[in-house]
C-alpha cells in the first residue's frame, strides 16, 4: 500500500487493513473485463474505502480509471463500458488523514523504456524508505507517498531489457510484506513477498484467470478457487499461459495474524479454513479461558459477532444483538476533534436498553487499539441500565505497531504499550476485562501450513531491520 515515509496522525480505535487487489486475465482479445474487476473490487471494499481504481489493456495501451471514494462512487456504466481489454487490475485503498490524496490513487500506472507496467500494492515496504533515498540520489523523482512508487523506478532502472524481468529483478530488493498483482500490455503478474505477510488467492472463471486478496471476491464472478499464491511466488500469466517461478529463498511463514481476526470477510477462505468459522472458535476458546457468568452474550457489531456466537454456544450463555449499528454513519477516526468522533460512535452504536436494562452482561469485541471506541460504547451501556460489563477481547493485547501495512502508526497510543489490563479496564469503565491467550489463538488457527506474524502481540518481528529506528522521538511512524 505504502506510507512508510509519510508521517500520520489520527489513528482508528480497530486495526486498520490498507487495501485489496483483483486482477483477471482472459485469452479473448475483445472482452471487457472492468466489470468483473468492478464486481471482484466491489467484494473486497472492506479492505480499503478511499479510493478506488481499475486499469486495462486496450488497443495495446494501458488505460486506467480511478478516483476518491467507494468503487460505486468511482464507476458507472459508461466509465466501465470504456475500458475495454482482455487484461484487468483494480485496487482498493484504505488511508489515514492527510493522505487521502487522487495521486495516492491505485493502480499505478507508469511509463519508461521498457513499456508500460501497472502496479496495485497490499503492504508495507520496511525499507521504503531508504529505496526511496537512494532513487533520488540518482535521479529519480516521486510523485506520491506510495511504496508502490519505489516498486515502478525500480523496475525502470533494472538492468533487465525485459519489463517481466525487470519486475521479478526489483522484488529481491523489497524487504517488508507485499501482494502485487502488476500488469503489461501483454501480461497478468502476481507477487508474494517472501514471508507471506498478505493474502493473495489464484482462481479460473472458465478459461479466465483470476487474483485477488480474498476468495469472497471469485464468489461474486462465480470464479473457482484454484490456490494461494505461495510467499516468494511469482506467476506470470499470457497467451502462453500460467508461468510460476520462485524468486526468493524460504522464509519462515509469517502471515498476518489479524486477517483471521478482524481484516477478512467472514465469508473468505484462507488455508483451508472459513474466516468466520476461525473467529468462533476463538470464541469458543475465550469462553474457556475466562469461566464466567453472566445473562447475556452481548457482541459489538459487527466485529465481535462470530465471537460473541462461539462464546455463547460454549459457555452456555444466552445470545443477545443488544447494540444497534447504524451502517450509514461513516469512520469515527478521521473527524477534526475527538468531541466529533465521540458523537459518532454515538450516532453509530445504540444500545437496545429493553433487553439490556438490569443485566449482567459479557460485551465481545476482536480487539482494541486506543480504548476510545470502546470506553464510548461501555459508558452508552451503563446509560441504558446495564448492571455489570465484563468485557472480553477475542485476540491478545495489542502492544506493538504494525510495519507490514497495517494502521498502527504510533505506539504510544496503542493502550496496551502503555496500561496492564486491570488498568486498561478502570479506563474503559468496565467490570473486568479479559483477552484470549496467544497461545490460546495459535491453537485454535491451525491453517494448512500456516505460520503466523504476531508482532503486534509479543514484539517478535520476522523481519531483520531494526524497526525501533522506524520511529520519531514521539513514537510515530516514519
Amino acid at each position: 500500500m505504502g506510507h512508510c515515509y509519510r508521517k500520520k496522525s489520527l489513528i482508528p480505535d480497530k486495526m486498520e487493513e490498507e487495501c485489496g487487489i483483483f486482477g483477471i486475465y482472459s485469452n479473448s482479445k475483445n472482452k471487457n473485463l472492468a466489470r468483473i474487476s468492478y464486481l471482484g473490487l466491489h467484494s473486497l471494499q472492506h479492505r480499503g474505502q478511499e479510493s478506488a481504481g481499475i486499469c486495462v489493456n486496450q488497443r495495446n495501451k494501458l488505460k486506467v480509471h480511478k478516483g476518491m471514494g467507494l468503487v460505486s462512487n468511482v464507476f458507472d456504466e459508461h466509465i466501465l463500458s470504456e475500458l475495454e481489454g482482455n487484461i484487468s487490475i483494480g485496487h482498493v485503498r484504505y488511508s489515514t488523514t492527510g493522505s487521502s490524496l487522487l495521486v495516492n490513487a491505485q493502480p499505478l500506472l507508469t511509463n519508461s523504456i521498457k513499456g508500460e507496467l501497472a502496479l496495485a500494492h497490499n503492504g508495507n515496504l520496511v525499507n521504503g524508505q531508504e529505496l526511496k533515498n537512494n532513487l533520488e540520489t540518482q535521479g529519480s523523482i516521486f510523485h506520491s507517498t506510495l511504496d508502490t512508487e519505489v516498486i515502478s523506478h525500480l523496475v525502470a532502472r533494472s538492468l533487465k531489457d525485459d519489463i517481466e524481468e525487470a519486475f521479478i529483478q526489483s522484488l529481491n530488493q523489497l524487504k517488508g510484506a507485499f501482494s502485487l498483482i502488476a500488469m503489461t500490455k501483454d501480461s497478468l503478474i502476481a507477487a508474494r513477498d517472501p514471508f507471506g505477510f498478505r493474502p493473495l488467492v489464484l482462481g479460473k472463471k472458465g478459461d479466465d484467470y483470476v487474483l485477488a486478496s480474498e476468495t469472497c471476491a471469485f464468489d461474486i464472478i462465480d470464479a473457482e478457487f484454484v490456490r494461494e499464491v505461495k510467499p516468494g511466488e511469482v506467476l506470470i500469466i499470457n497467451d502462453k499461459g500460467i508461468q510460476s517461478r520462485r524468486y526468493s529463498n524460504n522464509k519462515p511463514n509469517a502471515f498476518c495474524v489479524f486477517e483471521f481476526i478482524y481484516f477478512a470477510r467472514p465469508d473468505s477462505v484462507i488455508g483451508g479454513e472459513n474466516v468466520y468459522l476461525a473467529r468462533k472458535k476463538m470464541g469458543r476458546r475465550l469462553a474457556k479461558e475466562m469461566d464466567i457468568k453472566a445473562d447475556l452474550v452481548v457482541p459489538v457489531p459487527s466485529s465481535g459477532g462470530a465471537a460473541a456466537q462461539g462464546f455463547a454456544e460454549e459457555s452456555g450463555i444466552a445470545y443477545a444483538d443488544g447494540i444497534l449499528r447504524n451502517r450509514y454513519v461513516g469512520r469515527t477516526f478521521i473527524q477534526p476533534t475527538q468531541e466529533m468522533r465521540d458523537l459518532k460512535v454515538r450516532m453509530k452504536l445504540n444500545p437496545i436498553s429493553k433487553v439490556l436494562k438490569g443485566k449482567d452482561i459479557i460485551l465481545i469485541d476482536d480487539s482494541i487499539v486506543r480504548g476510545t471506541t470502546s470506553k464510548q460504547i461501555i459508558n452508552r451501556l451503563k446509560e441504558a441500565g446495564v448492571n455489570k460489563i465484563q468485557m472480553a477481547i477475542s485476540s491478545p493485547p495489542v502492544r506493538y505497531p504494525c510495519f507490514y501495512g497495517l494502521d498502527t502508526s504510533r505506539r504510544k497510543e496503542l493502550i496496551a504499550d502503555k496500561k496492564e489490563v486491570n488498568e486498561i479496564a478502570e479506563y474503559i469503565g468496565a467490570d473486568s476485562l479479559h483477552y484470549l491467550s496467544l497461545n490460546g489463538i495459535l491453537k485454535v488457527l491451525k491453517a494448512d501450513n500456516y505460520g503466523f506474524c504476531t508482532a503486534c502481540f509479543n514484539g517478535d518481528y520476522p523481519t531483520e531491520e531494526n524497526h525501533v529506528s522506524k520511529e520519531d522521538d514521539n513514537g510515530t511512524l516514519i
